[in-house]
């Protein structure tokens, strides 16, 4: 992980074909979730968008969707964008890139295959698929292949809800620091990120809907 709650600009200057914040001066943010579907904590997201009628861009891992199939349905049928974070959240620098592309691949064919067996004929890719390599590791000859059937999604703001050592109130305080419109914000479905997700998520949906924004997905 790049640990920056919000990322530098050269960063985004040096990975420039990465997706790192929509260039726009109306009160939108781009709200993401990493590394469900978990039950009870995907479901508590889900929950709080609807409150606002938010949309968000959820990077789901491929096997979390195997193990939950319940919850990826919930997910579905709210009208969330989904997006490939690998079939078993492996680090790109660490792989040779046949075993990267493989992992990924593996997830698309789980969707495929959860699409055929509940038909969901409503879920379905728009142009290129939205990507998130685990943890933000990803090699440029990586980055080249994927890029032709893919956007790759990074964020601009990091809520770090994931870090046991944040305090919950401090996770919010800086959600709230760095966001401006266009922003890409990066919260986690996860049980690891559980307590700071739950205390930041709702308070920060209502801070910005307050403000006049809205929430939109990625896709």
């Amino acid at each position: 992980m790049i640990h920056f709650h919000t990322v530098p600009n050269w960063i985004k200057r040096f990975f420039k074909s990465f997706v790192w914040h929509i260039s726009t001066k109306e009160k939108i943010i781009y709200l993401t979730f990493d590394d469900g579907p978990i039950p009870g904590v995907t479901e508590f997201v889900i929950d709080e968008l609807a409150k606002y009628n938010a949309k968000a861009s959820f990077f789901c891992v491929g096997d979390n969707i195997s193990k939950n199939p319940d919850v990826f349905i919930k997910l579905v049928r709210a009208g969330h964008a989904i997006g490939n974070h690998t079939f078993n959240h492996v680090k790109g620098w660490q792989m040779k890139n046949e075993a990267y592309f493989e992992n990924i691949s593996r997830f698309e064919k789980e969707i495929e295959n959860f699409n055929l067996k509940f038909n969901l004929a409503s879920f379905q890719h728009d142009n290129l698929k939205l990507f998130r390599p685990p943890y933000g590791r990803i090699k440029p000859s990586q980055a080249k292949v994927l890029r032709q059937d893919y956007k790759i999604i990074m964020w601009d703001v990091l809520t770090c809800d994931y870090d046991k050592l944040l305090s919950p109130e401090c996770c919010l305080a800086n959600a709230i620091k760095y966001t401006k419109p266009g922003s890409v914000v990066l919260f986690h479905d996860s049980l690891k990120a559980e307590r700071n997700m739950k205390f930041t998520l709702p308070k920060y949906l209502e801070h910005y809907a307050n403000l006049g924004y809205q929430f939109e997905s990625l896709a």
